[in-house]
């Protein structure tokens, strides 16, 4: 199978794309795969350090406003669609994938011109304008959601097969817990733990609510593991030190620039605090977790609020608007979660129904398809 993956920017569009390649090879190791993206995203690094080829076209995401730079950025994205012809007809994919963002215009369009066999995945619950337009135009769109079906209304063809993550759910015992616990230096196994992130660079709103929930030690019934994103922890530590804390011993409180066994902290706590992008959904509903949401204000047309209302709807998290966030706000609700074990139980289940087995094989099947029937 030769096959073309366009995936650009953050790793919410990079990362499905690289499971799915790897799904691929799994099931057919003589394939041969190459992605396509440009020079400025995280996929300069992650598509090479997963071992893939890429290729690169100067394609650009455009704002809904008439400027100067964006009139270029259209022009540059549209010349990009002749690139992006060329390297599809020297490799001849059987298929060509796109896993949402700009990327996908230039690259589906030279690959229609073509008549190459394509597809889409969308991660998030509210489709992004490129799936939108695309969606009438390729073989099938494959989503992460169930919402999304329902917002592609003119797609040919629209399946449910979820999106592919790295993390799974795991049976952790006490006695591991709390040796995770000791390890990084929580002693109370009795109050519960919260995890709370906001992605790798982290999140600034949600930090300095943490930080005032420290500093009037809000947190005397739960435990935290926060991870504050690699580029604030240096301004935290110095935030904290002027309040007279030292962020390598806060009681109740293990503070972190970034965490890289996620997994195991996800099956481990409590309840997790977090933004609510595509993956950070699926991977909460795979783990089973409560969860308060603080949907990215500025996400393209607000689809992580859109996101986290799929397990709101499900009664299995909490939604805190960005506006609304303060540490008061947050304290109550995560107090309101962890105080009941009945609750954290059943939120924990109804986040779990959300989950959708066998992804990748789902999506293999799918891709299957479209290349027999074209």
């Amino acid at each position: 199978m030769k096959v073309v993956i366009a995936a650009a920017g953050t790793g919410g569009h990079i990362n499905p794309g690289i499971a799915i390649a790897n799904k691929i090879k799994q099931e057919e190791p003589n394939s041969n795969i190459i992605f396509i993206g440009t020079d400025r995203g995280l996929e300069t690094d992650l598509v090479p350090r997963a071992g893939y080829e890429l290729k690169k076209i100067d394609a650009h995401g455009i704002e809904r406003k008439l400027t100067l730079s964006n009139l270029k950025n259209l022009y540059k994205t549209i010349k990009s669609i002749g690139k992006a012809k060329k390297i599809l007809k020297e490799f001849n994919p059987n298929i060509v994938i796109g896993t949402g963002g700009y990327i996908c215009m230039p690259v589906i369009t030279a690959a229609n011109k073509l008549k190459i066999p394509t597809m889409l995945h969308e991660s998030n619950a509210f489709p992004g304008v490129s799936v939108k337009l695309l969606s009438k135009k390729v073989n099938t769109v494959l989503v992460g959601f169930e919402d999304a079906k329902e917002r592609l209304p003119n797609a040919k063809k629209v399946v449910v097969t979820g999106t592919p993550t790295k993390i799974k759910k795991r049976n952790i015992s006490n006695n591991q817990i709390l040796q995770i616990k000791k390890e990084i230096g929580l002693q109370d196994n009795q109050k519960p733990t919260v995890l709370i992130f906001g992605g790798s660079q982290g999140a600034q709103s949600i930090n300095k609510s943490i930080i005032n929930i420290i500093t009037k030690k809000l947190n005397n019934t739960y435990q935290i593991i926060w991870s504050v994103g690699q580029t604030q922890y240096d301004k935290i530590k110095e935030q904290l030190a002027s309040q007279k804390i030292d962020i390598e011993n806060i009681q109740n409180v293990k503070v972190m620039p970034y965490i890289y066994n996620m997994e195991e902290m996800m099956n481990m706590v409590d309840l997790v605090v977090c933004r609510s992008g595509a993956m950070t959904i699926t991977e909460i509903s795979i783990v089973g977790k409560p969860a308060i949401f603080i949907p990215f204000p500025y996400a393209t047309e607000n689809h992580q609020e859109y996101n986290a209302k799929v397990l709101e709807k499900c009664e299995a998290a909490k939604i805190i608007l960005d506006k609304d966030l303060n540490e008061e706000i947050l304290n109550k609700t995560i107090n309101s979660i962890i105080s009941n074990k009945e609750i954290i139980e059943k939120m924990s289940k109804n986040a779990n129904k959300v989950s959708i087995p066998n992804v990748e094989e789902k999506i293999y099947q799918e891709i299957k398809k479209v290349i027999k029937n074209k």
